[in-house]
């Protein structure tokens, strides 16, 4: 299992000094010790509405919100991430997650076809540290940025001041950044997504979740995740999951993601929470397996199936 001391944790410079031992104790907590990601995104009751979350294929569980946060306790993550007023509702009954609050976010309603898409930030940073101030675990901030947007320019500017106003603040940044608009053919080039990751360390990200690369002529996704890794420099860069899919194909995409790709961790949403409670917390414990810990695929699936223990 990879693990990290306090002194091997990089610390920004723009931490404030009196805020440098908050920040290295919540990129701890938030890695759980190990310098990788875990993240549970919970970010899509309003990114995509009820469509994740009701529906063929998806366990009924899944329609009460509440069903969230239950994986997020009896799983094994590094973060749930969230919007402020969503974690507001639940954290006084699961105060032992680390919390990262989704900072802006937008439904799918508005097409690219009709409107490049632009994601405001939907509240204050001041509404978060009150939050934190009144005993939430609140140990990092996310934010969404659409590069190729006619917007881009104002989300960065939005994210530039919300990074530098965290770590002054002693929490972690991780930056969503996606290709999309009009203007932008492929969303998933290698090329756009290094660019992406570029994007996120030039702004100051502690981590930047992007969409795995498509394979091109010459090398696999993964392959291809490496050179946007490489330019991610000191920022982390984890891999969203995507859509539902099976548990080994999952499994094996995120340990290459990992071990060829250079990534440092995950972003998982809707292959976790659209399973049962228990089926999901297994998933995050076989996520967690080689995220956290460099489990092989056959032993992590060995943990998702329960033929095997795992805990931190």
């Amino acid at each position: 299992m990879p693990k990290i001391t306090k002194n091997q944790v990089r610390v920004p410079a723009d931490v404030l000094p009196e805020s440098r031992e908050l920040y290295i104790e919540n990129y701890l907590k938030a890695t759980r010790g190990t310098g990788r990601l875990m993240l549970f995104a919970c970010d899509q009751k309003i990114e995509h509405l009820n469509g994740d979350f009701y529906g063929e294929g998806i366990d009924i569980s899944d329609l009460d919100p509440e069903h969230l946060f239950e994986i997020g306790s009896k799983g094994v993550i590094g973060v749930l991430a969230g919007q402020r007023g969503l974690i507001a509702q639940y954290a006084a009954d699961y105060p032992e997650i680390n919390y990262l609050v989704k900072m802006n976010s937008k439904t799918n309603l508005v097409k690219t076809s009709q409107e490049d898409p632009y994601s405001p930030q939907l509240h204050d940073l001041d509404w978060v540290l009150a939050m934190r101030e009144a005993g939430v675990n609140i140990v990092g901030l996310g934010y969404t940025i659409y590069l190729g947007s006619e917007y881009e320019s104002t989300m960065m500017a939005e994210a530039g001041e919300l990074i530098a106003e965290a770590h002054a603040n002693g929490l972690l940044v991780v930056l969503w950044i996606y290709p999309r608009g009009k203007a932008v053919a492929d969303e998933k080039a290698p090329d756009l997504i290094a660019g992406a990751a570029g994007v996120a360390v030039c702004l100051g990200a502690d981590f930047v979740k992007v969409n795995p690369p498509k394979a091109s002529e010459d090398k696999t996704s993964a392959e291809n995740l490496a050179i946007a890794a490489k330019a991610a420099g000191r920022t982390g860069l984890v891999c969203a999951g995507g859509s539902k899919a099976d548990a080994e194909k999952f499994l094996s995409d995120l340990f290459d993601q990992i071990h060829i790709g250079g990534a440092c961790g995950n972003a998982t949403g809707r292959n976790i929470h659209m399973r049962s409670t228990e089926e999901a917390v297994r998933l995050t414990k076989a996520i967690s397996a080689i995220t956290l810990c460099d489990y092989s695929v056959a032993d992590a699936l060995a943990v998702f199936n329960g033929e095997k223990e795992f805990s931190l």
